[in-house]
């Protein structure tokens, strides 16, 4: 904010509050999008081309990858593709495997996912169930290295 917007906000006497915007971010939003052919992959770049804010799009066809840089926000880039190509539209559910916990663990692998990527769900972030405490002591009862452990083994 320069020095002329603070002297124009402490003069102004239009209203009690001000109207200034929320400044966006500059962020990259990657959305998966089904493209068959060239025709959609150019479909999907003129519908994200003529947005407001927009520097950058990249298209991975292969990948049904719409990588779109630039000062705009997730869910309007994403409303936009959906509306203009009436294609089905979502935020990148994928992440490097090596990132996940346990990548081949049910509700993270995907047979879907391109080649090195599996679903980066959030409520699987450490995702594999725990043992209860009873659990924990009957397993612990036949242990070898619990010197009171059962010796029946």
């Amino acid at each position: 904010m320069g020095a002329l917007d603070h002297f124009s906000n402490l003069f102004d006497c239009s209203s009690g509050h001000s109207h200034h915007k929320k400044r966006r971010n500059f962020q990259t939003v990657e959305i998966k999008v089904k493209m068959d052919c060239e025709g959609c992959e150019r479909k999907v770049r003129r519908s994200v081309e003529g947005m407001k804010g927009v520097t950058q799009v990249d298209i991975d066809r292969k990948a049904s990858k719409l990588t779109v840089t630039g000062y705009v926000e997730p869910k309007k880039v994403v409303a936009r593709v959906a509306h203009r190509t009436g294609k089905k539209v979502e935020i990148w559910p994928y992440v490097p495997y090596d990132v996940v916990d346990h990548p081949y663990a049910a509700g993270v692998y995907d047979k879907k996912a391109p080649s090195g990527y599996v679903r980066g769900d959030q409520q699987m972030s450490g995702g594999l169930a725990r043992a209860s405490s009873t659990e924990v002591r009957y397993t612990t009862a036949f242990s070898d290295e619990n010197p009171a452990a059962c010796s029946v083994m």
